[in-house]
This record gives structure tokens, C-alpha cells and sequence, in this order.
């Protein structure tokens, strides 16, 4: 063992405990990944992946592309953001994805124009009341959707002691039944421009990575953040240090389901309709990138950063496959052993962590 003694006050650093940051393996892993379908590319498709080889651009990069797969990514990546924190603290969130779907329903309901085409808008849910309202309106819906689906979530981990896992699929359950239940399964549709406004173009990746920003601050920066890490590290020494820990976790799932309710917001924007199949196995996809970034399933350790990252391997593997014309089958065969890989490491890091204290 290498040891150094100009440490202060007589500690010594031990060079062999020194560590990368996590974040630095996830990006190489991208980096790594990038580099297979640009080889791929070349070998079986005769161009680049994300490089303009035809001068079809101003820039180097295919940037039509490069726009495809940071979109793509936005909103599951903005629910990512919430089951992140969620994981953090050692649980789960396997509700976001019919969250998602409730949302989409309700919050579209209030987004309807009057008339269509000179007519009565067929679609609609509720009277004129519910017609040609502020923008404000149905996101403001939306989110309080997200915040009952996140407020009874946490109540029920934090409060009734039940395990995530079960609270949060109870969720999924109701939230599922909710969004086929609201308009008989018919799409809700017909939304005002100014609603339409919020998920076009790049809106989406500009809110996700402002979110991402936003978070990355609190989650290191704030009490907010440090009360999250202590909860997942050890939840009876966060305790004894004093933090409120129910309350804690309430506040985490809620914000887990708002985050939920945004990204149905922006999604039913995007697609200019609602459906109750919306948000299907996003919360699959969210957890896959929060955990392909390296945060723990066993809670305490993980950020935000690693969750962006995760979230951009996920939409390299998505376009590369497509710009390569394989299955979907296939990208879904490579995520499940990618996610497979990341815990089976995570769990080797703790335990060589372990074994060298």
C-alpha cells in the first residue's frame, strides 16, 4: 500500500483508494458506445452515425440526428430526474409511466379549443367551461395530478411502512385504470395552440436539461439534497442525526410524480392528443437511464449528471439500432443486459469498496 504523509494534521492519503468519479465511467461508456455504431456504421451502412460525411451541414455533426436523439429522450428523461432522487433513498417509482397516462388524459381535458373547424369540438370532455382556457390551466392540472399520484405514493412508503414496490405498482394499478376509465378509452384531442406551443420543437430538451441543471444544483448544493443521500446511506443513522425522514420521503415521491405529470404535459403537447396507453413502460425506461448512470438501486449514491448521461446512451441505442435498420427487439436485448451490467458492477464496486476500508 502507497501512502503519502503530507497530509494534514498527520493523515496520510492513500493513493490506492483514490476513484474516478462515477460520471467520468458513464461518459466513457457513451463514448464507448458511440464508437461501435460509427465502426458498425461503416462497415454494414456505408456512412456515420452522428458525422456529416455527405456536406449536408454547416457543422461536422449530422445535426438532424443529433436533434432526434437528445428529443427523444426529453420527457422520459425529465421523469428520470424524479426517480433518480427516489432511488437515491433506496426506492422505487414504478408508477411514472401510468402517471404519465392519467396525467395526459385530465390535463388534456383542460386544453381543448371550443370549435374545430367551424364545429363543436367533438372531442370534447366537459362543457365550454372547460374550452379555450389559459395554457396555464391544464399544466397547472397536470401537476396537481402528479402531486396527488406522488403525495400518496410517499404516504404510504413513508408513513404505512409499505415497500415501495408495492405502493408504487398499487399506483400504477389505479393510475392505469384511471386513464382508461376517464373518456371511455377515447383520445382526448383537439388541444389549444398555445398548449401546443409547450412541447414544440426543442421546448422539450430545453426544460429537460433546465430541470437537470436546476436539480443537479439542489441535489448537491442544498439540505434537500444531503437529507436525500443520508436517507438512501443509512436510514436509522439519518434518524438519529435528527432529519425528518417520512416527511422526507413524501416530499421526494412528490416530486417524483409532478416531474411525472410535466412530462405528460409536454408529451400531450407534443403529440397534439391524449390516450390512455400513453406513459407505457416509461417508468422502465426511466429507471434503466437513472441506472445506466450509475445511481445505486440500493440507494445513497448516484446523481444527477450520471441520469443526463444514462439518458443519452439510451438514445444513442435507440437511433444507432434504427440507423442500422435492426428490430427494436434487439435495442431492448442490449438494454437488458446494459442494465443487467450496471447493477452486477454496482454491486462489485460496493463490495471491493467495502473490502478496502
Amino acid at each position: 500500500m502507497s501512502e503519502n504523509s503530507d497530509g494534514v494534521g498527520g493523515l496520510t492519503f492513500d493513493k490506492s483508494k483514490r476513484q474516478w468519479p462515477n460520471e467520468l465511467n458513464v461518459f466513457g461508456a457513451l463514448i464507448l458506445i458511440i464508437i461501435v455504431f460509427e465502426v458498425l456504421g461503416a462497415i454494414f451502412v456505408g456512412q456515420s452515425l452522428l458525422f456529416d460525411t455527405n456536406d449536408r451541414f454547416d457543422s461536422i455533426f449530422n445535426e438532424a440526428r443529433l436533434r432526434i436523439i437528445i428529443i427523444q429522450v426529453a420527457i422520459i428523461g425529465i421523469i428520470a430526474l424524479g426517480v433518480t432522487q427516489v432511488i437515491i433513498t433506496a426506492g422505487i417509482d414504478l408508477s411514472s409511466g401510468s402517471v404519465v397516462g392519467a396525467t395526459a388524459m385530465i390535463a388534456m381535458s383542460f386544453a381543448q379549443v371550443a370549435t374545430v373547424n367551424g364545429s363543436p369540438n367533438p372531442k370534447a370532455i366537459f362543457g365550454e367551461w372547460a374550452l379555450d382556457l389559459p395554457w396555464i390551466i391544464p399544466v397547472f392540472v397536470g401537476l396537481s395530478v402528479g402531486f396527488i399520484a406522488g403525495m400518496v405514493n410517499g404516504i404510504l412508503v413513508a408513513y404505512s411502512r409499505i415497500p415501495p414496490f408495492i405502493a408504487t405498482l398499487g399506483m400504477m394499478l389505479f393510475a392505469r385504470g384511471v386513464a382508461q376509465w376517464w373518456s371511455l378509452g377515447n383520445p382526448v384531442s383537439f388541444p389549444t395552440e398555445a398548449y401546443t406551443k409547450i412541447g414544440a420543437g426543442m421546448m422539450p430538451v430545453i426544460i429537460f436539461l433546465s430541470l437537470a441543471v436546476l436539480f443537479h444544483f439542489i441535489m448537491n448544493y442544498t439540505v434537500y439534497g444531503k437529507h436525500t443521500y443520508a436517507i438512501g446511506s443509512n436510514e436509522q443513522a439519518a434518524r438519529m442525526s435528527g432529519i425528518n425522514v417520512p416527511r422526507h420521503l413524501v416530499l421526494v415521491y412528490v416530486i417524483a410524480g409532478m416531474l411525472a405529470g410535466l412530462a405528460a404535459v409536454i408529451l400531450t403537447s407534443k403529440n397534439l392528443t391524449a390516450q390512455s396507453g400513453m406513459g407505457l413502460t416509461y417508468e422502465l425506461e426511466a429507471i434503466a437511464m437513472a441506472v445506466i448512470g450509475g445511481v445505486s438501486l440500493f440507494g445513497g449514491r448516484g446523481s444527477i449528471i450520471g441520469t443526463v448521461i444514462g439518458a443519452l446512451i439510451i438514445g444513442v441505442i435507440t437511433s444507432g439500432f434504427t440507423f442500422l435498420r435492426l428490430g427494436a427487439f434487439y435495442q431492448e436485448m442490449v438494454l437488458g443486459m446494459i442494465i443487467v451490467g450496471a447493477v452486477a458492477l454496482d454491486q462489485w464496486q460496493q463490495q471491493r469498496a467495502a473490502a478496502r476500508a
